[in-house]
């Protein structure tokens, strides 16, 4: 895989989506690389920061905050989730790491260096996915509400709700903030969304569903793993997925 995958992505390197009346388009993503994946990762979260790629598990007693070498698929350091915690999104903010958790009504923040959890903060609700724009975490709980929070103690700091061509968009799930905008998993589909989360309209969809057809079992579950690589290339994965996806989302 390009050398790409330990870039920093540049603020303003692209210019944002231009809001338009009636329904986004719909683009499907071309795939330029298949790295392999551990199929028994139950995918929450999925990021690239630097060198590595964090990712955060799921399933009460069985979830972990994991290290992948983003080339090769490869785990470095896996640690698990404190509590029995179901484990949901996650987020890189500077030298730590925050995750969500999905029922247990806690937010556990991760030092990235030791990979040691060193606090946990009350969550109202349930958690989902998570990113930070540089400024705040979006963090979704599974109905069409972005909720934004404090990167410095996840207190709540305001909302939006996503619409889709004027309705709402239920079932947002893992998140990654990019350039500004949210992209979002919609469960229980194959289905991607970019949002702009000033208006919470959706401007574009991602139709995932062909990766499906490239060696991914009918057991697997639901796409569920977005990490932005740089540019419109992005790293795919799902939960119990064999394999990620390294793909460009134009539109």
């Amino acid at each position: 895989m390009c050398a790409a995958l330990t870039l920093a992505v540049v603020a303003g390197c692209s210019s944002p989506p231009v809001a338009q009346a009636g329904p986004p388009p719909v683009v499907e993503p071309v795939v330029l690389a298949e790295i392999p994946h551990d199929p028994g990762a139950f995918t929450q979260g999925f990021e690239i920061n630097g060198p590595v790629l964090y990712e955060g598990t799921g399933l009460a007693g069985e979830s972990q905050m994991r290290e992948l070498d983003p080339d090769t698929g490869e785990v470095g350091r896996a640690v698990p989730v404190p509590s029995d915690y179901f484990g949901e999104g996650i987020t890189v903010v500077g030298d730590r790491i925050w995750q969500l958790t999905y029922q247990d009504g806690m937010a556990v923040e991760w030092d990235r260096t030791t990979m040691a959890p060193v606090r946990e903060v009350p969550l109202s609700g349930e958690g989902w996915g998570l990113c930070y724009d540089g400024q705040r975490l979006i963090r979704s709980d599974g109905t069409s509400r972005l909720t934004f929070h404090d990167p410095t103690d996840f207190s709540e700091i305001g909302g939006v709700d996503v619409t889709n061509d004027g309705g709402q968009l239920k079932g947002l799930n893992e998140l990654e903030c990019v350039d500004g905008q949210v992209w979002a998993n919609v469960w229980p589909t194959d289905t991607i969304a970019r949002i702009d989360p000033s208006s919470g309209a959706v401007t574009l969809i991602v139709d995932a569903a062909p990766l499906r057809e490239r060696g991914i079992p009918p057991t697997a579950q639901v796409l569920n793993g977005i990490a932005h690589v740089e540019g419109s290339e992005f790293l795919l994965t799902g939960k119990d997925w064999p394999k990620t996806f390294r793909v460009t989302l134009d539109g």
